[in-house]
């Protein structure tokens, strides 16, 4: 494969990954595919070998590709534990998207790598990404895994990768009162307080939280209403709609 390649089209094999996980991988491959080099996900029909695999390897289904794996120039990207050894690279959750394009890109290009800013709106725009600014940190408030992982993925699309994670409110209300936050993302299901009163106390927190946005199961105009008056500034139904989510934290 020859470096500078303007066409160059690079196939995946991905193996495993929660339903929200492959949603942000799609996402990182339709944007990939702006730029040099393309990434497309690998099928069984697909004409071409793939170049690289992305393996979970809490799936089950990940040792039994593994040991498919015979040709040395297919690179192995391998996420969780008990990595084989011949993974080029290895990474753990939460995953940084922009992270693992980055190691794509060295794996498929070692000499010639691109950082690449994962944004919806990327025009093809190749240039590194802006350093975070002091204080643009985000919190995460949520009882569910998955939706964690997800929310984490929204916020590095939107350039905020420094981000803290809390199960309930009392985690939450710890941590908003130790650290600056930008923004918080609180899930209104928290098992150990009332969403409205974690809402009330986010908001009356110092050092202050800048912007807050809630999420809440099938909330109604009114909730929505009264979550606006109340301090936040995005009610959203779970999951948070991609697009929606993304236009509201680029506003931020």
């Amino acid at each position: 494969m020859t470096s500078g390649n303007s066409d160059q089209q690079v196939f995946v094999k991905v193996v495993g990954f929660t339903e929200v996980e492959r949603h942000a991988l799609n996402t990182v491959f339709r944007l990939a595919g702006q730029r040099d080099p393309a990434y497309s996900l690998w099928l069984d029909s697909t004409p071409e070998a793939p170049k690289l695999a992305l393996m979970d390897g809490e799936s089950h289904h990940a040792s039994a590709e593994l040991a498919t794996l015979h040709d040395g120039s297919l690179k192995l990207i391998w996420v969780g534990a008990q990595a084989p050894v011949n993974a080029d690279c290895i990474f753990q959750r939460p995953l940084s998207w922009s992270e693992v394009l980055r190691a794509m890109d060295e794996l498929v290009e070692p000499h010639d790598s691109v950082d690449f800013d994962l944004d919806f709106d990327s025009q093809g725009d190749t240039r590194p990404p802006e350093p975070e600014q002091p204080g643009k940190r985000a919190l995460i408030a949520s009882a569910d895994r998955n939706e964690r992982l997800y929310l984490r993925a929204k916020l590095a699309l939107a350039k905020l990768t420094h981000v803290d994670e809390a199960e309930s409110g009392a985690q939450a209300l710890e941590l908003a009162r130790s650290r600056q936050y930008a923004v918080a993302l609180v899930d209104f299901a928290l098992p150990d307080v009332s969403g409205w009163a974690l809402l009330r106390e986010l908001r009356q927190a110092r050092p202050r939280i800048e912007h807050v946005i809630v999420t809440k199961e099938n909330a109604s105009a009114g909730e929505r209403v009264r979550a606006w008056w109340a301090g936040a500034e995005g009610c959203f139904d779970k999951p948070p709609h991609p697009g929606k989510l993304h236009q509201l934290l680029q506003k931020l």
